[in-house]
């Protein structure tokens, strides 16, 4: 598939097949995922595919704990929103594949000779250590569409990050940072209207 094609085909899909993955597929998925651009060539990423459903649904618990834990009020439409959020947070367990997306943080040589700490300059330099690991985590998207699967960059997992970390034995340095799911959509799938290049391209000439 061209490369063009797979960018304007892919969508976050969350409903899948039960057909497991090859191995071979996952790793492909993420050797092209690793070849992605970083800062200084650092390469802060680690890849765990997670296909044991047990593991999986223990995740999810902690996250649902987590969820459950944050403060709100008793109305219904609370419920209703957590209820959602605990949706979005842990479909994963039910793709055949979820890969955890993990990140070593990015020093600077800047740090050795400047008076400011490593937070400081990341905010200052608009956090490269995550814009690399964001373009790997883009090319493992496309590589699932290019080999005939979907995909779902995932967030809300995060809030249990430090809970996962154990359970699938994240060593430091590396930090839980994103949830990749995938496997054959359930149902054929279209990627959503995008704002017209008009509205989001401006030349300076």
């Amino acid at each position: 598939m061209e490369i063009k094609k797979a960018i304007e085909l892919r969508t976050s899909v969350r409903n899948f097949l039960p057909d497991m993955i090859p191995v071979e597929d996952l790793k492909e998925m993420v050797r092209l995922a690793a070849c992605a651009p970083s800062v200084n060539n650092y390469q802060p990423w680690r890849f765990v595919a997670v296909t044991n459903k047990k593991v999986m649904d223990q995740m999810a618990e902690v996250i649902i704990g987590k969820i459950s834990a944050i403060p709100s009020n008793e109305s219904q439409v609370a419920q209703n929103v957590k209820s959602q959020v605990e949706w979005y947070a842990t479909f994963f367990r039910n793709a055949p594949a979820v890969i955890a997306v993990s990140m070593d943080i990015y020093e600077t040589i800047l740090e050795k000779g400047v008076d400011l700490s490593h937070d400081d300059i990341n905010r200052m330099r608009c956090y490269p250590d995550i814009q690399s690991a964001g373009a790997a985590i883009q090319n493992l998207l496309l590589a699932a569409v290019d080999m005939g699967y979907g995909a779902c960059w995932m967030s809300a997992p995060m809030i249990a990050a430090d809970e996962i970390v154990d359970i699938l034995k994240i060593d430091k340095p590396y930090g839980l940072i994103a949830f990749v799911t995938v496997g054959k959509p359930a149902q054929p799938s279209k990627a959503r209207e995008k704002k017209p290049v008009e509205e989001i391209f401006l030349l300076i000439d």
